[in-house]
């Protein structure tokens, strides 16, 4: 299996993404959160590629990613999806599985509404789109949202601290023995990049276009029905377990597993989201003419692979 690392560009900016899989194989699209960026799939892209074209592109503001300086481009939620929006279509991406997590989660809602007809399934791995879904860690944001001002602004700088990424995001719920400290010591880096924090601040403000949204969001699943697998972390101290059994008010079939870990779970169960993934997105491609083509044009000359959790 090999990861290959690309740059496209979709407008004035120059998406970095890594992919891997045959290019005829289903595709999933990986969207990231905060405060990370596409590494954060790497463990999960070799468990995936043996079946699928995998895809995790880094969002504006993040990562590898470039983007125009604040006051040239607005870092808005609805800019990320237009953004990513677009990059799918510079690749001529026509239908693909969305894996969403935390910030990923509003901007792939945002592309699926927009493009129904696209969306192969939705796997949200502490992905939220209910009010329910997020905890009392949320009030400073929301204090800042109901009145930005500068003082509010300020209060919520905290969130990007070193301490709060490696010891509340990453470690908060989770076996510290078995979460790297790649991870966080890379995001750690990402954020104390020049300018990086008043970005991060914007899109912090911007949220509260996410909640507005909520009902919209739920309305797409009630019409269109995605298949949708929740794979969820359930000591998040941010996106809470109810977040993801509220999919099932409006996706009645949605499948849901809560794991015993926090709120990066790929840190420590990247093999059991994958088989879950597996398990839930095979008859979903064996249910498609179009997916069946592909697989069976990927699975040609390959042995196949049997995938085993520790």
């Amino acid at each position: 299996m090999k990861v290959t690392y690309k740059t496209q560009t979709v407008g004035d900016v120059d998406v970095f993404y890594r992919e891997a899989g045959h290019v005829d194989a289903p595709v999933i699209l990986l969207l990231h959160g905060f405060p990370t960026a596409g590494h954060m799939f790497r463990d999960l892209i070799p468990l995936l590629a043996q079946g699928y074209r995998v895809i995790a592109p880094d969002l504006p503001g993040f990562g590898h990613t470039r983007a125009p300086a604040r006051g040239t481009f607005d870092y808005t939620f609805d800019n990320l999806a237009r953004v990513i929006e677009g990059f799918t279509e510079a690749l001529k991406l026509e239908r693909y599985t969305l894996y969403v997590f935390d910030y990923g989660a509003p901007t792939g809602f945002r592309m699926a509404m927009a493009h129904p007809e696209r969306i192969t399934a939705i796997v949200s791995q502490n992905g939220n789109a209910y009010l329910e879904g997020l905890s009392d860690a949320w009030d400073p944001w929301q204090t800042y949202w109901r009145d930005p001002t500068p003082e509010h602004r300020e209060a919520c700088r905290d969130s990007l601290s070193p301490a709060t990424i490696r010891d509340w995001q990453y470690l908060l719920g989770s076996d510290p023995q078995r979460v790297s400290p790649d991870g966080y010591t890379l995001d750690i880096a990402y954020m104390a990049r020049p300018g990086a924090d008043e970005i991060q601040l914007d899109l912090v403000l911007d949220y509260r276009s996410n909640v507005a949204k909520y009902p919209e969001f739920q309305a797409y699943f009630r019409k269109h029905q995605p298949p949708l697998l929740a794979v969820w972390g359930q000591n998040d101290p941010a996106f809470i377990p109810a977040g993801a059994q509220a999919y099932r008010r409006d996706l009645p079939n949605a499948e849901i597993h809560l794991l015993d870990t926090g709120h990066f779970a790929l840190e420590t169960h990247a093999r059991e989201i994958a088989a879950f993934m597996q398990a839930f997105l095979g008859p979903i491609v064996l249910a498609s003419p179009k997916l069946v083509a592909g697989a069976a044009s990927h699975a040609l000359g390959k042995s196949s692979q049997t995938l085993t959790l520790e």
